[in-house]
């Protein structure tokens, strides 16, 4: 009885010792990826120029580590030059991250898609030798498209080598790297015969000067990375990529990588004119519209032939003798009363004949000796009024712009509010060629002359 626990015992400790060996062959066969993922997953990438991909295929091996130099980035947006560079250093970033943080852009692009860099840094852990052949493969379709070809921002070489084609990417300018930007459901599919490619399917960022990283004392120093396509490894510091000497080492690990989902991206089975459902290609940046100016003064504009009211205490413009003025714009032009003001048994209106805010009066032509009244103007313009002397205290003749009469032949209507005396007379504005009118009347009242031409009239 005693052998028989021992025996399972034994058997647990073989089948331990098992597995442990396993785990290796197990986790190797977990990471290898099928040509057509590989493909789907380095196509955003695979124009990019050979130091600058070398960079992102071996940054992809630690996750965590894009998420938390992103995170920093972003809270130090005053970093530049050296001093960016200096500091990522110092917070003891891996060499492609001190190079890779003069590229926000790239490193955002990789945090906002971590699980397929994730899975790219898997593949590239286990096997290099599948990562160079996808990226090679990708740029023999681009260039056999017409996409891929040498412009003012990269330079493209075409070297033939025993068994293959390279295809070598590198910037025009040595201190100057443009990142491109193209849709991948473009720039790997050869047109139609016959049809004609208007514009380039590649376009580019701004170009980012990398004279910080021209040094060669430095492990994440720009020359020292690149691509040995016939050994068919990335290097860095001109040797090749085996792991970081001292690696980083996050303070929080708090990504766990998951599945990648393949038919979520363009390439799906190699077929590179499928668009996913919902599938948005890479934006471009959009040249502002001309003719129109972006940011115009004033900030609002009018439509034309919209009143604009005139603005408070402006003084109104001086009116030309024997040119009727028109009224002001944003008002409506003064109703005509119906009947003849002041008639017995005729309903008057309150609101009739009443000065608006900003408007004068429009004064009524004084009356004859015998009473005859003026014909009264068709249009509703406002006449405007001679320059004369002040009257005198006494006289019943009306003054230009005060129709009333004096205080002590008006007679009140009933129902109706009185009217208010009239003071005898008017001080002159400085600066001023005219007197200041002022109504006479009260709401509701006409403005006809009241006194002894009404009781010689009837």
């Amino acid at each position: 009885m005693r052998g028989k626990p021992l025996s399972i015992l034994i058997s647990l400790l073989i089948l331990c010792v098992a597995l442990q060996g396993a785990g290796p062959l197990l986790s190797a066969q977990a990471a290898s990826t099928a040509p057509e993922e590989l493909d789907q997953l380095l196509a955003p990438v695979a124009l990019y120029p050979d130091a600058l991909l070398s960079q992102i295929t071996t940054a992809s091996t630690n996750p965590q580590e894009i998420l938390d130099v992103n995170a920093w980035l972003q809270a130090n947006p005053g970093l530049t030059g050296t001093a960016l560079t200096d500091a990522a250093e110092k917070q003891g970033f891996d060499p492609a991250f001190i190079a890779l943080v003069n590229f926000p852009q790239v490193l955002d692009m990789m945090a906002q898609h971590i699980d397929d860099y994730a899975a790219v840094g898997q593949a590239f852990s286990a096997d290099q030798g599948s990562v160079t052949a996808s990226i090679q493969r990708l740029r023999a379709q681009a260039y056999d498209s017409g996409a891929l070809r040498t412009t003012e921002q990269q330079k493209v070489e075409v070297q033939q080598s025993p068994g293959q084609t390279i295809y070598v990417i590198q910037p025009a300018n040595p201190t100057v790297v443009y990142v491109p930007q193209y849709d991948p459901t473009i720039v790997y599919v050869r047109p139609a015969p016959g049809a004609v490619v208007a514009t380039p399917v590649i376009g580019f960022y701004a170009g980012i000067g990398i004279g910080t990283l021209m040094v060669d004392n430095r492990s994440w120093g720009w020359g020292g990375w690149g691509w040995n396509w016939g050994a068919r490894q990335a290097y860095y510091n001109h040797g090749y990529w085996s792991g970081w000497g001292n690696p980083y080492r996050a303070p929080h690990s708090w990504y766990h990588p998951r599945p990648v989902v393949w038919a979520n991206r363009p390439g799906y089975r190699g077929n590179w004119g499928y668009r996913p459902p919902h599938y948005r290609p890479p934006s471009r940046p959009v040249p502002p519209r001309t003719g129109r100016p972006a940011n115009s003064p004033g900030g609002h504009h009018p439509s034309p032939g919209k009143p604009v009211p005139p603005k408070p205490g402006a003084p109104e413009k001086p009116s030309t003798p024997g040119k009727p003025v028109s009224p002001s714009p944003g008002y409506p032009a003064p109703s005509r009363p119906s009947g003849r003001p002041g008639a017995p048994g005729t309903p008057r209106n309150p609101d009739q004949n009443q000065p608006r805010a900003g408007q004068g009066t429009t004064p009524s032509k004084p009356m004859t000796p015998g009473g005859n009244r003026p014909t009264r103007s068709q249009a509703p313009s406002v006449q405007p009024a001679k320059p004369s002397a002040p009257q005198q205290p006494g006289t019943n003749q009306p003054r230009p712009g005060r129709p009333a009469a004096p205080a002590g032949n008006q007679r009140t209507r009933p129902n109706q509010p009185s009217v208010h005396p009239v003071k005898p007379d008017v001080t002159p504005q400085p600066n001023s060629g005219q007197p200041k009118a002022k109504p006479s009347t009260a709401p509701g009242q006409d403005n006809a002359p009241r006194g002894r031409f009404n009781r010689q009239q009837s």
